[in-house]
């Protein structure tokens, strides 16, 4: 290597450590110096400090002593608050204390004054004592006396003196209680009197009755020839398909269709009314068109049946019932319309027992299912009121309801107001003018064939047509007719009715065997 170059690198290195101590030196100075500074800068902040928490001190200090001296300033003012009430409140004791001793006082002179009247009392009652004593002395003799004088003693005396007064007031309780037994009885009838007629007039129905007919017209001749059928199969259909019979005769232009049933009449005549506008006639549409037709008349009779109910204002009847009262619209009573005259009974019904204060709605229902057993009174034994009350009860309806319907033509005893009332609606819907129709000829030769056909056996003496032709009282003769023959005569009269008549409804015969016994007097 050259060696000036190696002097050159040694000299450079010696002069580069020399500048890195002079570097090291001066920072160390450098920290030496802000030490200083920080050490002085904490010293000015302690003393800051210091200054600061001994001025704070003194300042609590201060504070201290100033609210020491108001809770002082309060305690004593609080104390000498009390001793104030209680200054008041021994002046208010010494005060009641000499209220005290006056009272006291005033008391002691009451009871000196109460025990001088207690004194002078009990000198008054013995000299009532002595009076009394006196009084009934002389009463006794008096009484001595008139017993001596009268010839009774005082006990018959007071007995008949109250047998006079028991016959006088008797005699006027007698006639006081006939007085307002009849002016009652007027006041009652001018009531009910004014309480139908306001009903009535309240619900104004139309006046007229329903004529159900039975005929059905044929445009030709030739159309009942297609009705008979071959041989005539056509009708034996018809008659097998509705249970009604069709009479067909020499009438120009009419069919005749005959049934007990209304509804199954109804049937029929819809029935072959399509048939003949149809024009095609044959037993399979026969069938076809009889199933048809009671298919609508079922609809039809529940229509009618919801609508009845709805008019009266009548819910929750049981859907059987509500059949039944359907069926009602085809069947008729002397030519009225058995469904108007019930909704009509219902009205009236309620109308009257909202008058006297008893439920309108319970009456309604009654008015409208009175007459319920018409519907099927064909169909099972026994008239319409017990029919309609055993449907009833089934169909769960109350019992003044059940009641109303089997006791509405008085034959049984009345237990509930509602089934009175029913009544009294029905007898009003039947006999206003225009509800039914009936010749007076026809009605008098009814009772006529009533009576005549009682009159036939042996030992009646007189029989009375009654209610309308339905009911029938028998008198027998007692010497001539025994107890059992009686009852023979009854049971055989029914079965004539039966056998000759032909009624609705039922005819309640009563035979009546009534003994006399006559004496003179000579």
């Amino acid at each position: 290597m050259n060696p000036q170059l190696a002097t050159t690198i040694l000299y450079c290195l010696f002069f580069f450590f020399l500048g890195i101590a002079a570097v090291l030196a001066f920072v160390q100075r450098q920290n030496a110096k802000r030490r200083e500074r920080l050490d002085a800068e904490a010293q000015a902040v302690l003393e800051t400090a210091r200054r600061e928490a001994e001025t704070r001190g003194n300042q609590i200090i201060v504070d201290a002593r100033e609210k020491a001296l108001a809770v002082k300033a309060e305690a004593d003012r609080e104390v000498a608050a009390m001793r104030e009430k209680e200054q008041i409140r021994d002046r208010k004791l010494d005060a009641r204390e000499d209220q005290l001793a006056s009272n006291q006082e005033s008391l002691r002179k009451a009871q000196r004054g109460l025990e001088s009247s207690q004194t002078r009392l009990a000198a008054q009652m013995r000299n009532l004592t002595e009076q009394r004593a006196e009084l009934d002395r002389l009463v006794q003799e008096s009484q001595r006396a008139l017993e001596k004088v009268s010839g009774m003693t005082e006990a018959e005396a007071a007995e008949k003196l109250m047998e006079s007064l028991r016959q006088d007031l008797e005699h006027e309780i007698g006639a006081t209680v006939l007085k307002q037994q009849r002016e009652l009885t007027r006041r009652v009838d001018a009531q009910a009197r004014e309480m139908l007629l306001t009903a009535m007039q309240r619900y104004a129905s139309v006046h007229t009755a329903d004529t159900t007919t039975s005929t059905v017209g044929v445009p030709t001749d030739d159309m009942k020839g297609r009705i008979i059928g071959r041989e005539g199969r056509n009708i034996r259909a018809f008659e097998k398909a509705t249970g009604v019979d069709l009479i067909i005769d020499d009438t120009p232009g009419v069919v005749v269709v005959s049934g007990f049933d209304p509804v199954r009449r109804e049937v029929a005549r819809m029935s072959l009314e399509k048939l003949i506008a149809d024009g095609r006639i044959h037993p399979s549409k026969i069938e076809e068109t009889v199933e048809q037709s009671e298919k609508e008349i079922q609809s039809f009779i529940l229509q009618k049946g919801h609508e009845a109910a709805n008019e009266v204002n009548v819910s929750g009847l049981h859907d059987r019932v509500i059949e039944m009262l359907g069926r009602l619209h085809f069947r008729t009573s002397y030519s009225q319309n058995v469904l108007r005259h019930s909704v009509e009974v219902a009205f009236l019904t309620g109308m009257m027992a909202e008058m006297i204060g008893l439920d309108g709605e319970l009456a309604r229902r009654a008015g409208l299912l009175h007459d319920i057993g018409k519907a099927a009174d064909h169909e099972l034994e026994g008239g319409h009121p017990k029919i309609g009350a055993d449907l009833l009860r089934r169909s769960k309806e109350s019992e003044e309801v059940v009641h109303a319907a089997k006791g509405h033509h008085d034959e049984i005893v009345t237990e509930y107001p509602y089934t009175m009332l029913v009544a009294t609606a029905d007898a009003c819907s039947a006999s206003r003018p225009g509800a039914r129709r009936e010749s007076l000829e026809r009605y008098v030769k009814r009772m006529e064939e009533l009576e005549s056909i009682a009159q036939r056996f042996d030992g009646v003496q007189q029989a009375y047509a009654i209610s309308a032709g339905r009911e029938l009282r028998v008198m027998v003769g007692s010497q001539n007719v025994s107890d059992e023959r009686a009852a023979a005569i009854c049971r055989d009269i029914a079965s004539t009715f039966e056998k000759e008549l032909t009624y609705p409804g039922e005819i309640k015969v009563t035979v009546v065997r009534e003994a006399r016994f006559i004496s003179t007097a000579k």
